[in-house]
């Protein structure tokens, strides 16, 4: 009768090692261990090839409700000149494109065009493409994480607290204010006569030095600013190689 008690007792014993073992194979990741993708569109009112990216993103953005996908759309300036001035542009966003063609060896600009993660560029109509790049860093564990609270507005700016973990060496922690979306009508240029639909808008970018690994940020809201329909889009980026390593939004209270 001893040899059996010991034997249920030793089997108890294995059942309960095996099931602690199962379960700790089997946690789900958190947030900071999923991958990522901030989406970066270069586009324009005046570009007549630009209307077929800002419909792939907006169906992009519209499918991603709940994932770490970030999109931010730039409207640059230097189509400006063309007949039409796209109200949304920037000579900011014009510089970042071309910091872009720096970090990427690219001879020249050009729009539409999509960066995805600060490594991967490509013509921004190509869904497919899109779609694949996604997908890929989705399935990579993010190097760093970043995480946004008590944002509170103060009449014309926002005041952000944030904290960083993980690969963040050399890196620079960029803040955008995203108007989720917009129409114009378009009265000259390319696109003259069109309603053009923009989802993803950047209004204002602020960059910040992660000296230290949490602190507190002020950016300047925009013109016309509606709290319920913008939102913040933080990431982290490498300033030598402009890999970003960590995403994340917060809403507006």
């Amino acid at each position: 009768m001893k040899s059996i008690k010991i034997l249920t007792i030793t089997a108890a014993i294995t059942i309960l090692a095996l099931s602690s073992f199962t379960y700790k194979r089997n946690i789900k990741p958190t947030d900071a261990d999923k991958g990522f993708a901030v989406i970066e569109l270069f586009t324009s009112e005046g570009c007549s090839s630009c209307p077929p990216a800002d419909a792939v993103v907006a169906k992009i953005e519209k499918e991603s409700a709940g994932k770490p996908i970030y999109i931010l759309a730039f409207h640059v300036d230097y189509w400006n000149r063309l007949g039409w001035k796209d109200g949304f542009s920037s000579a900011a966003y014009s510089q970042r494109q071309n910091q872009y063609a720096r970090w990427l060896n690219l001879s020249s600009v050009y729009t539409p065009q999509i960066v995805v993660n600060g490594r991967t560029e490509f013509v921004g109509s190509e869904e497919g493409t899109l779609r694949n790049a996604i997908k890929t860093n989705l399935a990579k564990n993010a190097l760093a994480q970043v995480s946004l609270s008590d944002v509170k507005i103060n009449q014309n700016k926002a005041e952000i607290q944030y904290q960083t973990q993980g690969k963040i060496t050399n890196s620079v922690l960029l803040l955008a204010i995203v108007q989720k979306s917009a129409t114009t009508k378009v009265q000259r240029g390319e696109n003259e006569g069109r309603t053009l639909s923009h989802v993803q808008i950047v209004r204002e970018i602020e960059s910040v030095s992660l000296n230290n690994d949490k602190g507190s940020a002020i950016i300047e809201l925009p013109k016309g600013f509606d709290p319920q329909g913008s939102e913040i889009i933080a990431f982290v980026q490498n300033i030598s190689n402009g890999e970003i390593t960590g995403a994340t939004k917060a809403a507006f209270n």
